[in-house]
């Protein structure tokens, strides 16, 4: 009886174990697949943060350690804010640019402009560092 506990209490402490190691290593994995390219990563961030105003869309871009929803979803209301005290105001960037790329991190730039019907123009140069998982992913602009 005593064997039988004793063996009892080691498997229900290596399951427990197991589902540790798994929940740590698996918190932090990428759900789907990122971007091709670095590039490609941050101009489809763009176009969901900027073009389309779905912030549950930039989220699904952005790598699992940088996805705060509250912020995207601030960004994305931040935009709208300009949209609103605008005249038709219209945002285009350059094409994505990558600086520096060594193994599974990029830095990628471009410059976003915003212009509107009564012709006021706005320029943010904007830096991003893209990782690689499964695929790339926007993991911080600045």
């Amino acid at each position: 009886m005593l064997i039988a506990a004793i063996a009892l209490a080691v498997i229900l402490l290596l399951c427990a174990a197991g589902g540790v190691v798994t929940f740590l290593t698996l918190r932090d994995a990428e759900s789907g697949e990122g971007a091709k390219e670095p590039a490609v990563a941050v101009d489809e961030f763009l176009k969901a943060v900027y073009q389309e105003r779905d912030a549950d869309r930039a989220a699904g871009l952005v790598c699992s350690s940088s996805r705060d929803e509250k912020k995207i979803a601030a960004k994305v209301a931040e935009v709208e804010k300009h949209v609103s005290a605008h005249q038709n105001p219209r945002f285009r960037w350059s094409t994505p640019k990558v600086d520096d790329q060594t193994g599974d991190r990029a830095t990628v730039t471009t410059k976003v402009t915003m212009t509107t019907a009564d012709e006021k123009v706005a320029d943010q140069d904007l830096r991003f560092t893209v990782v690689k998982k499964t695929g790339w992913w926007v993991c911080e602009v600045a």
